[in-house]
């Protein structure tokens, strides 16, 4: 039977995240759900030397009550393309595989995007590129509350949400990362902390954080 999932859309999402494009065989981004602050559609946790770090995007605050994700527009407040960029560099310059990424992920922070969905729908397949992993992901047309047909993920994977509680398929591995020494290691941190620390590798890592403890749909 084909396995399919439910996903908010992401900013440079956690690696449980990744899994979920690895192990199903559709993937629906969901499109028309309000938009909500504190999540990762506008948020990504790094590995700084002091410990994780959330990147958060500024959004402009919209004439209704309530936007859909796919009208929420980025703001150019605090010059955030510029202190995200900073930041990736601060944290994992001296990771295995940045330089090699650098240049073409760095483009994603010249050009000023309009819609958040549409720029963390690039960078996912930017990454998914780099990776080898070729998810069959499609945007969805309308909401659905309460789907029958695919696994609902859209607030399970969530930053205030302990995916051991929430998510049994998922088991954080622990691969090599820059600052370990000092801060041990961080699980499910953003998706762009195991490409630069662990480059193609990467995908048998997300391989080995799928659990089947739990049978999908």
């Amino acid at each position: 039977m084909e396995k399919n999932i439910l996903l908010s859309s992401a900013y440079l999402a956690p690696v449980e995240y990744y899994t979920k494009l690895y192990a199903y065989d559709k993937v629906y981004v969901e499109r028309f759900d309000h938009y909500m602050k504190q999540t990762y559609r506008n948020r990504c946790v790094i590995a700084s030397a002091s410990g994780p770090l959330a990147l958060t995007i500024p959004t402009e605050k919209s004439d209704e009550l309530k936007c859909l994700m796919k009208d929420m527009r980025i703001s150019d407040h605090g010059n955030w393309r510029r202190v995200h960029w900073n930041a990736f560099v601060a944290s994992y310059r001296h990771s295995p595989f940045f330089d090699y990424y650098a240049d073409e992920f760095h483009v994603f922070f010249e050009r000023k995007y309009e819609f958040l969905y549409d720029f963390n729908m690039d960078l996912c397949r930017w990454v998914c590129r780099q990776i080898d992993l070729q998810p069959c992901m499609l945007p969805t047309g309308y909401y659905v509350a309460s789907p029958e047909a695919a696994d609902d993920f859209r607030e399970r994977i969530h930053p205030k949400k302990p995916c051991q509680s929430y998510d049994p398929q998922f088991e954080a591995k622990p691969y090599y990362q820059v600052f370990d020494a000092q801060t041990g290691f961080l699980p499910n941190l953003s998706i762009v902390d195991l490409l630069f620390n662990m480059g193609p590798e990467s995908l048998l890592v997300l391989r080995d954080c799928f659990s089947n403890k739990e049978s999908l749909t």
